[in-house]
């Protein structure tokens, strides 16, 4: 496997990729000689090598890779979700346990860190590939900068949707683009007919969905006690709260995240609060700081306890979004009106 810095994307070829990705046509930025061709049964293959740009960081693969470190239950629970498992050498930075469906083969995986491994870890389990969740997993204080791992004959891929660099960056974030990621993974592993499988289960689950009609606001509240870090208009947060019928307070912030003050948030005076619960911040600790902030304590949404609680790891792109979207839909019903 190869891996090289690219220059960005010019504006004519980066629309074309992104509609490309938007279309779930073939692996994003891939390689049009190296695209799947099919084998004597009718199956798709991958065709290698195997070249895409991945967040601006071309990346060869000369074969399906072999031995993975995944960096952040996103990425894990790809894997698992695409019966990967056995190429897993290492995981890291987990958000929290990976769902019941997937415990069984997630049994047994060594887990090299609770937080970004170092590159001294991450190279002690002799991977060909690091699959990392953000691109900040990546770096010289982390499991290595992308160049320096190729230099050592490592590649690595960073799951698209959490690209942040202009032209690569989703804006704003779409169920198509999720699961053509879903797609470019499959590609890359040579098992394109498990990615398509999982991506028309999601696709029905998805259309199964009604959403709420209640027209309910909604603030999504991450994590931050001065200053709460909350969803705002482009990413995982507001993708999930679309699908679900709610409509986010800080929709106009046109980025993935932002902070708010809490002045802010009392002015927005939204009617459901989206808690995120996480090992290091529970949806129970948030609850009880709402309603001990004398600025948030009289809030309707707070005296009334009209709490909608996510998982942390439904928070980035990935297989639990649908799930969330469910969820919400489903504890919006039993808060009414």
């Amino acid at each position: 496997m190869r891996t090289h810095a690219t220059r960005p994307l010019l504006a004519g070829f980066a629309l074309a990729a992104v509609a490309l990705l938007a279309g779930c046509a073939s692996p994003a930025g891939a390689d049009p000689a190296a695209e799947s061709a099919s084998d004597e049964t009718g199956s798709a293959a991958s065709a290698y090598p195997l070249t895409i740009d991945n967040c601006g960081t071309e990346v060869t693969f000369d074969a399906a890779p072999e031995r993975v470190v995944a960096i952040k239950s996103s990425t894990l629970e790809l894997l698992l979700a695409l019966g990967l498992e056995d190429t897993v050498v290492g995981t890291a930075f987990s958000d929290g346990p990976v769902p019941a469906e997937f415990a069984d083969a997630a049994e047994g995986l060594e887990v090299l860190s609770d937080k970004v491994p170092s590159q001294e870890a991450t190279l002690a389990v002799e991977p060909d590939l690091v699959y990392a969740g953000w691109e900040s997993n990546l770096s010289a204080e982390g499991a290595g900068e992308r160049d320096s791992l190729a230099a050592l004959g490592v590649a690595s891929y960073v799951a698209p949707a959490a690209c942040k660099g202009e032209g690569y960056m989703p804006d704003p974030l779409t169920f198509d683009t999720v699961f053509a990621g879903f797609e470019e993974l499959g590609a890359i592993f040579d098992v394109q007919d498990d990615a398509a499988e999982l991506v028309a289960t999601q696709r029905a689950a998805l259309e199964a969905i009604s959403p709420s009609e209640a027209g309910f606001t909604a603030l999504w509240y991450s994590s931050g006690s001065d200053q709460p870090f909350v969803g705002a208009g482009i990413g995982a947060p507001q993708m999930i709260m679309d699908a679900a019928g709610l409509d986010n307070v800080a929709s106009d912030v046109h980025d993935t995240w932002t902070s708010m003050s809490w002045e802010a948030v009392v002015d927005a005076n939204p009617d459901v609060i989206v808690l995120v619960d996480a090992p290091w911040n529970t949806a129970e600790a948030k609850i009880a700081a709402l309603a001990a902030n004398p600025a948030t304590a009289a809030l309707p949404a707070v005296a009334g306890e009209r709490y909608v609680i996510v998982d942390f790891p439904s928070t980035e792109a990935g297989v639990r979004n649908v799930d969330a979207v469910a969820s919400i839909v489903e504890q919006l019903e039993q808060l009414g009106r």
